[in-house]
C-alpha cells in the first residue's frame, strides 16, 4: 500500500512539473512583446471595437510595406518573415488588415492583397484539425493543464477582416469602374466579400467631376454584396461630411475614415479629423501611427534611413523640431516600461482610434502587440498632447488629403 502511495506521489509530481514546463513553453510561443519586443511573457488578446455596423479588432495591421521597394526595400524573399509577423498578430486577435489595390511597386502592384489571401489560407490550413496527425489530437493532459494545449486545440483567431482601398485612377471615371476594382481585389485575395471597401483618396482637389461617379460606384460595391460596409481614406472633415450624406441617401453604412494620425500630425489634422468622424458616426483609423518609423526612437541625425530612401531627407527635416516630443515619448516609455513605439501606438488607441501599424517580421509584430493590454494614464496622454502641439515641423500631409 505504501509502495502504491509512493508511486502515485511520483506521478502527481511529474504531472505538475510537466504542467509548469508546458506553461512556460506556451507563454513563450504566443508571447505578446513587452519592452524590446518580448520582455513581457504573458498572453494578451487584442480587443474589439465598433466601426459603424461592424466589429473590428482594436488594433489593426497595415500592409503598405508588403510589396513596396521604394520606401521599405521589399523583396519577395521576405515573404516568409512577413508571414511570421502575420501569424503572430492573427493569433493575438488582430483581424483588421488594411490594404489597397495600388500597394506594391510597379510589377508588384497588388502584391499586398495577394499575400493577405495566401497568408490567411496558409494559417487556416495550419490550424485545421484535418491537417494534424492522430497523435496531435487533444491529449488528456490538455483538459487538466490548458496551458499545454496548442493554439489549434484551444482557440481559433477571429475571422480575417480585409479593408482594401480603391485608387481613383484617372481612368476610373464611371460607377462600374469601382465595382470592377472590387471584383479584381477579391480575385487577388481569393475571397468572396470584403469587410470594408474604401476610397483611397478624394479627387476633389484636382478632378472634382470624377468624385460623384466614384462615390456612387463605392455604394454600388455595397449594393452588389461585395462588402459589409464602406470607408474613405485621406478625406478631410468637410469632404467626409459630404460623403457621409451621400452614403446616407444610398442607405450604405459608412464604417471608417482613415487619415495619417500620429503625434507628429496631431496638431494639424488629428483633432479635427476625430471630431468629424464622431459627428458622422464612423471610426477613425490612424495610419502611419509611428510616422514612418520616426517615433520609434531608432533614428536621429546620425542614424538615418539609407541613402536613396525618401525617408532620409524627410527625417533630416523633421527630427530637429521633433526632438522635444521624442524626449517626452522616451521619458514616458521608461516610466511605463514600454518602448517608444508601444507608447505612440497606445496613445492613438487612447484617442479612440484604431491604429494600423505595419509589421514585416516577428520582432515588429511583437513590438506592436506590446501596445495592447494596458493604457496610458490621463496625465501621460495630456503630456504627449502638449508635446505634439509644440512640434516644430509637423509631418507632411498626404498630397491627396482634402479639407
Amino acid at each position: 500500500m505504501a509502495l502504491a502511495s509512493s508511486w502515485w506521489q511520483r506521478v502527481i509530481t511529474w504531472l505538475v512539473w510537466v504542467a509548469a514546463v508546458g506553461s512556460i513553453i506556451s507563454s513563450e510561443a504566443l508571447v505578446i512583446g513587452g519592452k524590446g519586443g518580448g520582455g513581457v511573457k504573458k498572453q494578451v488578446k487584442v480587443g474589439r471595437t465598433k466601426a459603424g455596423p461592424i466589429d473590428v479588432s482594436s488594433l489593426g495591421c497595415g500592409t503598405w510595406s508588403w510589396g513596396n521597394k521604394l520606401l521599405w526595400d521589399y523583396d519577395p524573399s521576405q515573404d516568409e518573415e512577413i508571414y511570421e509577423a502575420y501569424r503572430a498578430v492573427r493569433m493575438a486577435g488582430v483581424s483588421l488588415f488594411d490594404t489597397a489595390d495600388s500597394y506594391g511597386t510597379l510589377d508588384l502592384n497588388g502584391r499586398a492583397e495577394i499575400l493577405l489571401g495566401q497568408f490567411e489560407k496558409r494559417l487556416q490550413t495550419e490550424l485545421s484539425p484535418s491537417t494534424t496527425t492522430a497523435t496531435t489530437s487533444m491529449p488528456v493532459w490538455s483538459f487538466l493543464f490548458p496551458s499545454m494545449a496548442t493554439p489549434t486545440q484551444m482557440s481559433m483567431p477571429p475571422p480575417q477582416q480585409v479593408a482594401t482601398k480603391f485608387a481613383p485612377y484617372p481612368w476610373r471615371i464611371t460607377r462600374g469602374s469601382m465595382v470592377a476594382a472590387a471584383r479584381a481585389s477579391l480575385k487577388r485575395l481569393d475571397q468572396d466579400k470584403l469587410t470594408l471597401a474604401q476610397l483611397h483618396w478624394s479627387t476633389a482637389n484636382y478632378q472634382p467631376f470624377q468624385e460623384g461617379a466614384i462615390w456612387q460606384g463605392i455604394a454600388d460595391v455595397y449594393d452588389e454584396g461585395l462588402c459589409e460596409a464602406v470607408g474613405v481614406s485621406n478625406y478631410g472633415p468637410k469632404q467626409l461630411v459630404k460623403f457621409a450624406d451621400c452614403m446616407a441617401e444610398r442607405q450604405v453604412p459608412l464604417a471608417t475614415a482613415q487619415v495619417q494620425y500620429s503625434l507628429m500630425t496631431y496638431k494639424d489634422t488629428g483633432l479635427a479629423s476625430k471630431e468629424a468622424c464622431d459627428d458622422v458616426g464612423c471610426t477613425l483609423i490612424s495610419y502611419s501611427p509611428l510616422c514612418l518609423g520616426l517615433l520609434t526612437g531608432k533614428y536621429n541625425l546620425d542614424n538615418l534611413p539609407r541613402s536613396g530612401n525618401p525617408r532620409r531627407q524627410l527625417f533630416k527635416e523633421l527630427l530637429p523640431g521633433a526632438q522635444p516630443l521624442l524626449n517626452t515619448l522616451a521619458a514616458i516609455a521608461k516610466d511605463v516600461d514600454k518602448t517608444q513605439s508601444q507608447v505612440a501606438i497606445n496613445w492613438a488607441m487612447c484617442k479612440g482610434t484604431v491604429p494600423i501599424p505595419g509589421a514585416r517580421n516577428l520582432k515588429q509584430a511583437q513590438e506592436n502587440l506590446g501596445a495592447v493590454g494596458w493604457s496610458l494614464s490621463n496625465g501621460a496622454v495630456d503630456e504627449l498632447d502638449r508635446a505634439a502641439n509644440n512640434v516644430g515641423k509637423s509631418m507632411i500631409q498626404n498630397i491627396f488629403q482634402t479639407q
